[in-house]
C-alpha cells in the first residue's frame, strides 16, 4: 500500500468528517504571478539560485518555484522536512546521499528528511521546478524545521 492510499480510498474517507471550510475564503488564497514578484533574497543566496515562495495561507504544506540557469547547481544542503521537486522545464540531475538521479521535465524527485542533496541543471538547459514540502505541518507540531544546513565538507 502506498502512502497516498488512505487519500484515494473513498470508502474510508468519504463520510468521516463534517465538511466545512477550515478558513474563510479571501484574497490571500491566490498568489498571482509568483515567479515575477522577485525571489526570496537571503534564501536564494544561500541556495545559489532564485527561489520564489508561494504565499498562501496553507497550514500544512508549502510550495516554491526554483530556477537553475544552464550548468548551475543549488548548494549542498539538508533539512528536517520532506520535499518533492517536480520539474516543469529542462533536465539535469540530483545527488541525494551520494546517489545520482537523472531527471527531465515531467519527472518528480522525493527528498527524505535530513538527506544531503544538491540539484544540477544540464550545461545546455535552463531548469524550472516546483518544490512542495511539509515544513509548515512540522512547524505546527513543534518540530525543528527551520534548521537547514549547508554541507560542512570542503568542496
Amino acid at each position: 500500500m502506498t502512502a497516498s492510499a488512505p487519500f484515494t480510498d473513498t470508502a474510508r474517507n468519504r463520510h468521516g468528517l463534517t465538511p466545512r471550510p477550515a478558513q474563510d475564503v479571501g484574497p490571500s488564497f491566490l498568489h498571482a504571478a509568483v515567479a515575477s514578484g522577485g525571489a526570496a533574497a537571503a534564501f536564494s543566496h544561500e541556495r545559489r539560485h532564485p527561489v520564489h515562495p508561494v504565499h498562501v495561507p496553507a497550514r500544512s504544506l508549502s510550495m516554491s518555484i526554483g530556477v537553475l540557469e544552464p550548468g548551475a547547481s543549488t548548494s549542498t544542503h539538508r533539512h528536517a522536512y520532506e520535499a518533492i521537486m517536480y520539474v516543469l522545464i529542462g533536465r539535469g540531475h540530483s545527488i541525494v546521499e551520494g546517489s545520482r538521479f537523472d531527471w527531465k521535465a515531467g519527472d518528480a524527485l522525493y527528498t527524505a528528511p535530513w538527506c544531503w542533496h544538491e540539484h544540477f541543471a544540464d550545461p545546455d538547459c535552463r531548469v524550472e521546478y516546483v518544490t512542495a514540502t511539509n515544513m509548515p505541518m512540522l512547524e505546527l507540531l513543534g518540530q525543528t524545521v527551520m534548521r537547514e544546513e549547508a554541507d560542512p565538507s570542503p568542496r
